[in-house]
């Protein structure tokens, strides 16, 4: 078996009148992420760090922000799409390990419900999905809540 590893980091700024999607479910808040998609910082940090570790290239090669097939787009699509993407390689997700970068809204209570939804998006096991989330204390463009970051180390396999 032949394992391989990828990381992926993406951010997006936090604007008025958009909705906040992070890990694939609608999040209650006063502001939402911009972006060409539905701006899921952790599914594209998550889809980053697949193709990086197939040696794929990255989210904007596959599902560029000047094309509009994916305006406003559910991310989730673009994760299945990174998957098949993956398959058609030989590879597998082995699991995941992110961590969201936000002052608010508060997390903890959102993390099961990522988990589950990326699972089933994915078509892994819950328990290879790794999500944490943190803060910057304040400090930097997170902590001023002007964006929100998502970091994604995983690992793939191959048969």
């Amino acid at each position: 078996m032949k394992i391989r590893v990828g990381f992926g980091f993406d951010v997006h700024q936090l604007v008025e009148g958009r909705e906040l999607w992070l890990g694939g479910i609608l999040l209650e808040h006063t502001k939402g992420l911009l972006g060409h998609s539905d701006a899921d910082v952790l599914i594209h940090a998550i889809c980053d760090a697949l193709l990086g570790a197939a040696n794929m290239r990255d989210i904007g090669y596959h599902f560029p922000d000047t094309a509009e097939e994916f305006k406003n787009i559910d991310s989730k699509i673009l994760l299945k799409e990174t998957v098949d993407l993956l398959a058609a390689k030989g590879y597998r997700v082995g699991n995941i390990d992110a961590t969201i970068c936000a002052e608010r809204p508060k997390m903890k209570g959102h993390i099961p419900l990522m988990q589950e939804t990326l699972s089933s998006v994915m078509g892994v096991d819950i328990d290879d999905i790794s999500i944490k989330a943190t803060t910057t204390e304040k400090l930097g463009f997170t902590g001023r809540e002007e964006g929100i970051s998502a970091y994604a180390t995983v690992l793939i396999e191959k048969e």
